[in-house]
């Protein structure tokens, strides 16, 4: 990111979703997606298991992840994954009925972002009806695009 006053760049402010100019000391905020992801721009040495881009830090409510830019799937650890979702379920109200789960999606093959061995591609244990992707041996999870909404505002399993 460069800053918009002096055109130098930024780096991120550590610890902060924000980016500051050493030169002329402005302040830059990078804007949320639709998903709450705010880019913080610095590339990975991870590949999207989808598109094979370079992933980019992101935060998602102040939590690091991975980001892919082009199709916008999220990688993120176990904690920051049970923080984020914890943290926005306690916010959001629930949907009244779970949406039917895409089988077809079971079916296809993932490669993980760190191992590059097949991820384990299987429903969410947990309240939706979402196919993730997720690495035993990386301790990683996969979101595409919008999973994370669905787990987010899916009721309680036996309350819907």
């Amino acid at each position: 990111m460069n800053c918009p006053n002096c055109g130098a760049p930024m780096r991120p402010v550590p610890g902060r979703d924000y980016f500051v100019c050493d030169y002329c000391t402005t302040f830059g905020f990078p804007p949320e997606s639709d998903e709450g992801v705010r880019v913080m721009g610095e590339w990975s040495h991870h590949l999207c298991p989808i598109c094979r881009l370079g992933l980019v830090s992101a935060k998602i409510d102040g939590v690091p992840v991975f980001h892919c830019r082009k199709c916008r799937g999220n990688l993120a650890e176990p904690p920051a994954f049970r923080h984020i979702v914890d943290g926005r379920r306690a916010k959001v109200p629930k949907v009244q009925k779970m949406r039917p789960l895409d089988s077809e999606q079971l079916k296809r093959t993932v490669p993980c972002p760190r191992c590059h061995n097949p991820m384990d591609v299987h429903p969410y244990y947990g309240p939706g009806n979402a196919i993730i992707d997720t690495c035993g041996n990386c301790a990683l999870i996969w979101l595409d695009h919008g999973e994370l909404q669905v787990i987010v505002t899916a009721p309680e399993r036996g309350r819907g």
